[in-house]
């Protein structure tokens, strides 16, 4: 059992490495992770946006899952969240059971994303059965709201809902919209209540400042130690607003080249000397024709060789 308070800090999406042949590559994933708890994250995010979650099978997925716990050995206390979403309600309560069996802290699960404009009513049965057949009581489920991505967003009386219902599983959400109105609500309506994980940099130290609980972005990958001085600045009760200018300046050369796991892929290896990792088709590697402005505009503004 994972108590909710311990599902708080700076979380990486992580990215999933892969060969040239877009098979998974498990020493560079420990590789990676390491690389995350010794540069300030709290945890990392299996198998989100930024880990092309929906572009692995349910076996790829398990193996991934099952790689990833051995970070435990060298960092205990480094938490593990998943992606456990499909569009299939049967796969995933079969890979959200599989999740807690291997040992994940949380699952972190999109709504069913091919299907849009459904109403509230449909994703509150949806996720009330995933709750029902695969989140033990005591384990930890939030939702993914990503709205640009998924098409249905997860609405602020949805989750009331789903929190009062399943007070002892439903944890939270991870928002994802860049949605500064949607920030303060969330914070204004739940406060401590609720896990609320930022998914956009820009919004961190706002979000804070609304009862959130940190955040999972893609940034992490590259830029954790400036997050983890904004969250240990907001422990402190300050705020350091050069520091969470220097994140959004960061975060504006991802958004300026979408979308981010070919562009961090690269800027990964540049800038720390990991492999270059493929990224599955549809996706495609960032253009070789503007690879060296991405990398002159990243090592202007992100800690390299900290």
């Amino acid at each position: 059992m994972t108590s909710p308070f311990a599902i708080k800090g700076v979380f990486a999406a992580a990215l999933t490495p892969l060969d040239p042949d877009y098979a998974f590559v498990q020493d560079d994933l420990l590789s990676l992770l390491d690389f995350l708890a010794q540069r300030g994250c709290h945890g990392a995010l299996l198998l989100g946006t930024t880990g092309e979650g929906p572009s692995f099978s349910p076996p790829e997925r398990l193996q991934i899952m099952r790689a990833a716990i051995s970070i435990r050995q060298t960092h205990p206390e480094f938490k593990l969240l998943v992606g456990t979403g499909t569009p299939s309600l049967d796969e995933t309560i079969g890979l959200t059971r599989d999740a807690f069996e291997i040992g994940m802290d949380a699952v972190v699960v999109l709504p069913p994303y091919y299907y849009r404009q459904v109403p509230d009513e449909g994703l509150f049965a949806w996720y009330s059965q995933l709750m029902r057949s695969a989140v033990p009581s005591g384990s930890l489920l939030l939702g993914y709201h990503i709205p640009a991505v998924s098409g249905i967003p997860l609405s602020i009386d949805l989750l009331s809902r789903l929190k009062d219902a399943f007070p002892q599983r439903f944890a939270g959400i991870k928002d994802s919209s860049g949605d500064l109105e949607n920030a303060r609500r969330l914070g204004d309506l739940f406060g401590s209540d609720m896990i609320v994980l930022s998914g956009n940099d820009r919004l961190f130290s706002y979000a804070l400042a609304h009862s959130a609980s940190g955040c999972i972005t893609a940034l992490a990958n590259l830029c954790s130690l400036d997050l983890r001085v904004v969250w240990e600045a907001h422990q402190r009760g300050e705020s350091l607003e050069m520091v969470q200018v220097r994140l959004n300046t960061a975060r504006s050369i991802i958004d300026r080249y979408p979308p981010a796991p070919p562009l961090l892929k690269y800027l990964i290896s540049r800038l720390y000397e990991f492999p270059r990792w493929q990224v599955r088709p549809p996706l495609q590697p960032l253009k070789e024709e503007i690879e060296e402005q991405v990398f002159l505009d990243a090592v202007t503004v992100m800690e390299v060789g900290v």
